[in-house]
C-alpha cells in the first residue's frame, strides 16, 4: 500500500512541474445551504485535470524507451500524459474511446500526442494501448492503477491538507479510482473522506459491496472521465481501510452540479469534475450540523459553456 512518505517524494519530484492550486471558501446560504464549504479548483491544474499530477510522477519516475509512452484514456489521462511528455521531449500516443468528447481530443492533439481514437468505452482503449505497448515496446502508463499514478494524485491531498487543515470532512469524485486511492493513502484516519459515483458508473460501490473488482456497466454523462469498467486493484485496499462511504449521484444531478458552479461560482466543470460537488448540491450527501466539509471540482476539459 503507498504511503505518506512515498507521497511526499512524489511531490518533491513534481512540484516544480504542476501548479499549486487554489482554495476557495464558499460562504455559508450559497447555495442554499447552512453551512460553508472550501472548494480546491484542481480543475486550473496543468492539461486542465488532476491527472497532470499522476502523469509527471510516471516520466519523471520510470526508465523511457526511445519508443515513448502510451496511455489509454477516456480523455484527461490522455491530455494530462500528451502534456507531461511535450514538455519532458518524450514521443506519446494517446488510445481513446469514442466516447471521449471532441475537447478532450484536440487538447491531446494540440499537445503533440499521436491520438487513436475507436471502441465503445475506456477498456477498449485499454486493450488497443497494450497491443500497441506489446508492438512497439513503449512504455504503459496506466491511468490509475500504478503505485506512481496513485502517488502522482496523491499529492492534491498532500496541498489541500496544507491549505485547509480545518476540514473534518472531503467528497472526492471516483471513476477508476487513483484520485480517491491517492487522496485516502494521504489523509489516512485523519478526515472523513466520502467517495462520489455516478450511478450509472459505480465500480468502487460495488467492489467495495463485493470485496473485490468487479466489471460494471458504463454510461452516463460523465462517462468519459469516471467510466472505469471496474476499480484498480490497488485501489480497492485502500479505499476498503480508510474511505468512509461511498454516495451515487444522478445524471441530472451531475448537470446541475456543472449549471450551479458556473452560475453562482463562475466555476467551468465537465460533468466528472462536477460529480463530487453534485453530491452536495442533491442532498445525496447530507453534512452534519457544524461539519467543515471540503469538495475538489477535479477537472474541466469540456467545450464551451452552454448551460442554457
Amino acid at each position: 500500500m503507498i504511503n505518506p512518505a512515498l507521497i511526499k517524494n512524489a511531490h518533491e519530484r513534481i512540484k516544480n512541474h504542476v501548479r499549486l492550486t487554489p482554495v476557495v471558501e464558499i460562504a455559508e446560504g450559497t447555495f442554499d445551504n447552512a453551512l460553508p464549504w472550501n472548494i480546491k479548483l484542481e480543475m486550473l491544474q496543468h492539461s486542465g485535470s488532476f491527472k497532470a499530477r499522476g502523469a509527471f510522477n510516471n516520466l519523471l519516475s520510470l526508465d523511457i524507451p526511445e519508443t515513448g509512452v502510451v496511455a489509454a484514456s477516456g480523455g484527461n489521462h490522455g491530455a494530462a500524459v500528451a502534456f507531461a511528455a511535450m514538455k519532458l521531449g518524450i514521443a506519446a500516443n494517446i488510445f481513446v474511446p469514442e466516447i471521449s468528447s471532441p475537447a478532450k481530443i484536440e487538447r491531446i492533439r494540440n499537445y503533440g500526442a499521436q491520438v487513436h481514437v475507436g471502441g465503445d468505452a475506456y477498456a477498449d482503449a485499454l486493450n488497443a494501448s497494450e497491443e500497441f505497448s506489446k508492438r512497439t515496446k513503449a512504455l504503459s502508463i496506466h491511468a490509475y492503477n500504478t503505485p506512481e499514478t496513485l502517488c502522482g494524485q496523491a499529492t492534491v491531498a498532500l496541498e489541500w491538507q496544507n491549505q485547509a487543515s480545518h476540514l473534518d470532512t472531503i467528497l472526492v469524485a471516483v471513476g477508476g479510482g487513483g484520485l480517491i486511492g491517492g487522496t485516502a493513502a494521504w489523509y489516512r484516519d485523519d478526515i472523513k473522506i466520502i467517495a462520489v459515483e455516478p450511478q450509472t458508473a459505480c465500480a468502487l460501490h460495488a467492489a467495495l459491496k463485493a470485496g473485490k473488482p468487479v466489471d460494471v456497466p458504463v454510461s452516463g454523462i460523465a462517462a468519459d472521465s469516471l467510466g472505469a469498467k471496474s476499480i484498480g486493484s490497488l485501489v480497492l485496499p485502500i479505499a476498503q481501510t480508510f474511505v468512509d462511504e461511498t454516495v451515487l449521484v444522478s445524471n441530472d444531478a451531475i448537470a446541475m452540479a456543472q449549471k450551479t458552479l458556473w452560475e453562482v461560482l463562475r466555476i467551468v466543470a465537465e460533468p466528472g469534475g462536477a460529480a463530487a460537488f453534485s453530491a452536495l448540491l442533491s442532498g445525496a450527501y447530507t453534512p452534519a450540523a457544524n461539519e467543515r466539509v471540503g469538495v475538489l471540482v477535479c477537472g474541466a476539459n469540456t467545450n464551451a459553456v452552454n448551460f442554457n
